[in-house]
């Protein structure tokens, strides 16, 4: 199917720009080219009751989290909440970078979101995203009381690298390692840091996200190619997926991430786990952060706010 004419735009607003692909830049100059583009691409801002920046404590030093109340909640409400995991190829974005979409969740859902800014490479490469990721989401659940939370209904997502190390919580809280996730929210994950799929190898140019990109990504991220076949780098990898959290998994066919994503729904569904698959055929990786140019991430956020709304909500009007 043709790219959606919003997404053209986009694309083409950056050729016209010069905006050199990512890994022609060096780290701190890609993370300086996303940071501007964020302010052309995503829209106002949602005004949400509460936002409180925190920290937790990880094996390396504090995290920093960022805690959102929709509107229409007192302080004292216990909620359901998001634990979210930002996308940037685990070396773009930050609390900043993610703050519009966590409110749209927030207040869609009526949920709490933690938004998590764990530790980014190279600077910090694997395994410290998934060592600070586990420590966030253990904290959310030890402090669930004073955060507000019930622990019963948490869920885990993230879009990108984020949706990666949600998966990743979400493997981790089937085996015991955290309590049980209530779902889990995959957003174009990245799932095989080997990049074995058709469309790993054959999304090359004329979209933001690239193979070589992604491949520029999991360079910077792993220490050794050894490291992409652990289930912790590469969820795809796990022998079994049975008995993780109810998903949704969302793709997007200019991606170079889609079969990766639809292989890990495919698995998730053939393994028992309940899973809704929602695909996008007409859009490039990272349209949901483009809602300001592309209408088409609205839509998505609502669908996927609508799937997390079901699962920790019971039935009837949310609250």
């Amino acid at each position: 199917m043709p790219l959606d004419p919003d997404a053209r735009l986009v694309i083409d607003m950056m050729r016209a720009a010069g905006r050199p692909p990512f890994e022609a830049l060096s780290p701190d100059e890609a993370r300086e080219a996303y940071a501007n583009s964020r302010k052309i691409l995503q829209p106002a801002r949602e005004d949400v009751a509460e936002t409180r920046d925190i920290t937790a404590p990880g094996p390396h030093g504090d995290i920093p989290l960022r805690l959102y109340r929709p509107i229409g909640t007192e302080a004292a409400d216990v909620l359901p909440a998001l634990v979210y995991f930002h996308g940037g190829g685990w070396l773009l974005g930050g609390l900043d970078s993610h703050d519009g979409v966590c409110r749209r969740f927030a207040n869609a859902v009526k949920c709490r979101v933690m938004s998590v800014d764990y530790r980014m490479a190279p600077e910090h490469k694997y395994p410290a995203a998934v060592d600070d990721s586990l420590a966030a989401t253990r904290f959310v659940f030890d402090n669930a009381a004073d955060l507000g939370i019930d622990p019963a209904r948490v869920a885990v997502g993230g879009d990108s690298a984020g949706g990666n190390l949600a998966a990743v919580m979400a493997l981790m809280a089937r085996d015991g390692t955290l309590p049980p996730v209530a779902f889990q929210l995959l957003i174009y994950p990245a799932t095989d840091m080997l990049m074995t799929s058709v469309s790993s190898r054959t999304i090359t140019e004329g979209v933001p996200l690239t193979s070589s990109t992604m491949r520029w990504f999991i360079d910077h991220y792993l220490r050794t190619q050894e490291d992409g076949r652990a289930w912790q780098a590469s969820p795809l990898r796990a022998a079994d997926l049975s008995g993780t959290a109810q998903a949704l998994v969302l793709t997007c066919a200019y991606d170079p991430l889609c079969d990766e994503g639809t292989a890990y729904a495919q698995r998730l569904e053939r393994e028992g786990v309940r899973v809704a698959h929602l695909h996008f055929s007409d859009q490039p990786h990272g349209f949901m952060s483009m809602g300001r140019i592309i209408r088409a991430a609205d839509t998505a956020i609502d669908m996927m706010a609508a799937a997390l709304r079901k699962a920790i909500w019971p039935p009837g009007p949310p609250g």
